[in-house]
């Protein structure tokens, strides 16, 4: 935003702090009215005619504008997404361990995306590894739901969960 010299038209229209409009002047005028106000003259809108500006306290401005910029950034939360990699043969320790690990991550507001890796001969027997998805699907039925269901996409099988609302 151009504020005070750096604007380069002849007219302005001028803006108080407060909203009032002080109409059209010169460029000359409205930086001494700025000036006596102790205030600066800052371009708001460029594409019309006359240009409007604003007297007001830009630094105060920036420094506002900065403290809502980082209040919003701080109040986001960014969703992870968590993979666990499993084979259609796993075993039923191995399950349980994994399921723990899965109820943590979307419990704490990750999604997961299970992931049953086929190796060799175990591509012909795809539905193996969709009973071992089906059954993790049924074991976080009480904190997750299902956001994409047993996918084959080349030599891997997944699943999308994410935490129930």
């Amino acid at each position: 935003m151009p504020i005070n010299e750096q604007i380069r038209e002849k007219e302005v229209q001028v803006i108080a702090d407060d909203g009032e409009k002080l109409g059209v002047m010169a460029i000359d005028e409205a930086l001494d009215l700025a000036a006596e106000r102790g205030l600066d003259l800052v371009l708001v809108a460029p594409n019309t005619k006359p240009v409007v500006c604003k007297l007001m306290n830009y630094g105060k401005y920036k420094f506002e504008q900065a403290k809502k910029e980082k209040e919003s950034r701080k109040n986001q939360k960014t969703v992870e997404i968590k993979e666990i990699r499993v084979t259609p043969n796993i075993g039923d320790h191995d399950f349980n361990f994994k399921c723990k690990n899965a109820r943590g991550f979307i419990e704490a507001g990750n999604k997961v995306k299970i992931t049953v890796r086929f190796r060799g001969r175990e591509m012909n027997n795809t539905h193996i590894g969709e009973a071992v998805l089906q059954k993790f699907i049924d074991e976080l039925a009480e904190v997750a739901t299902v956001d994409k269901k047993p996918f084959l996409e080349g030599k891997n099988m997944y699943i999308m969960l994410s935490k129930k609302i």
